[in-house]
């Protein structure tokens, strides 16, 4: 049985995916601005993020909420937060590229405790609570249970906060791909980790996300039995938002793959 924090967590991510979907024919007409270079959010991730922030608070009142478009609100010493992506993949979203998702996950004192990951297109719903398990549509999921990156099918990004990391993120691409069978870039990192989670991929890695973009699909990972960390093989949540995803076997051998292309702005903390 879901716990109550999932069930008010599922409650709003069906929300912002009703609303996604009723703007999905309107796209042309959305008003879009560019919060930075090369950085969107449309109206809609407005209005989504708005409806998740209404059923949280709604239940949590005295909970924090950091969201991708409006900030942190709420107390600032309290225990819990909310982080809160109400429209993952907006670039994709805007272009009618069918990979986006809502992603929710609260925090005990930084830690992962539940997620949501919610693709409405699909009606997917990733649940997980800490020590629960993961769920796709009630349905319990593992990772993959490849034991080597020969044949794995990996996935990354390659964020516009993170150019100045272009060569290396390159470089760590090709020593991954010198053994894997193949990479897919999609758009959507908290689908990308849900997809890791579900063992459709057998791993994932990217820079520099923020908390609302992994924290949800990490929680998913974990819960489906395997392992987070950042590049330098750290576990837990990275602060610098350098992520790696899979099961623990990819993992320790994406970690090595990767080392010698680390510069060391990305292997700080």
């Amino acid at each position: 049985m879901a716990r109550p924090a999932v069930t008010v967590a599922v409650r709003a991510a069906r929300a912002a995916g009703n609303v996604i979907l009723r703007y999905m024919n309107r796209v042309g007409s959305l008003t879009v601005v560019e919060k930075q270079h090369l950085d969107f959010a449309s109206e809609v991730d407005r209005l989504a993020e708005a409806e998740i922030v209404r059923e949280l608070k709604r239940a949590y009142p005295d909970h924090a909420v950091l969201g991708e478009e409006s900030g942190a609100s709420g107390k600032g010493n309290a225990r819990f937060t909310w982080v809160i992506d109400p429209l993952d993949g907006t670039h994709n979203y805007l272009r009618g590229i069918p990979q986006f998702a809502v992603s929710i996950a609260q925090l005990d004192r930084g830690e992962p405790m539940h997620g949501v990951v919610f693709d409405p297109l699909r009606d997917e719903l990733f649940t997980a609570s800490k020590g629960d398990g993961a769920f796709l549509n009630d349905r319990r999921i593992r990772v993959s249970k490849r034991e080597t990156l020969e044949g794995a099918l990996l996935a990354t990004g390659f964020p516009f906060r993170q150019r100045a990391h272009l060569d290396a993120q390159l470089a760590m691409t090709r020593a991954l791909l010198d053994k894997a069978e193949d990479l897919r870039r999609a758009g959507s990192a908290a689908l990308d980790l849900a997809w890791t989670a579900n063992g459709r991929l057998d791993g994932y890695f990217e820079p520099g996300l923020k908390p609302w973009d992994m924290a949800a699909g990490c929680l998913l990972v974990r819960e489906a039995g395997g392992r987070y960390c950042d590049f330098a093989g750290r576990d837990g949540l990275p602060a610098s938002g350098n992520i790696v995803a899979g099961n623990h076997h990819i993992v320790e051998q994406m970690v090595e793959a990767i080392a010698p292309a680390l510069t060391p702005e990305l292997l700080k903390v």
